[in-house]
């Protein structure tokens, strides 16, 4: 009985390969997205990364931060304090916590994040160009069942 890697090299590539061309797309994707720092206003990547996090998680911590970054500590408080200081953070009280404090962008930093989702659109559609919508749900199903085989409980 064949075993699933001899399926991988039957279709034309090694599971290392399939691997290397994701992370060179990604690479790809990324310095074309973040590379476009006129509209993120000449925001680095980073920090765009930050205002991302709390755009989908209002009312966040720097703590939550951290869990979901893997930075570490020093380096987040950093990355906050820079964008508390110009105006795109704002900080309020946590309820339960008086040492901490939830985050939420400010409206200027709603807009920079606006233009930041549009480059993403235009990106990811400019990725995709010549794909047929069929192609773009088979390649979304196979990521997906590669997902499903690194997720912990796939062992």
């Amino acid at each position: 009985m064949p075993r699933q890697d001899d399926h991988v090299n039957q279709v034309g590539g090694t599971a290392d390969q399939v691997f290397d061309a994701i992370h060179e797309l990604m690479h790809l994707y990324r310095a074309r997205h973040h590379g476009d720092a006129a509209g993120a206003g000449g925001l680095p990547r980073m920090e765009q990364k930050t205002l991302g996090f709390f755009a989908r998680h209002p009312g966040a911590t720097q703590s939550d931060l951290v869990a979901h970054s893997g930075r570490d500590k020093g380096q987040v408080a950093r990355l906050i304090a820079g964008l508390r200081e110009r105006g795109l953070l704002e900080a309020e009280p946590h309820e339960a916590d008086r040492r901490s404090v939830r985050l939420r962008l400010t409206p200027e930093a709603q807009g920079l994040h606006r233009a930041m989702k549009a480059q993403a659109g235009r990106t990811a559609k400019a990725a995709v160009a010549g794909l047929t919508q069929g192609e773009c749900e088979q390649l979304l199903e196979m990521l997906a069942r590669i997902r499903a085989n690194l997720e912990p409980d796939a062992d």
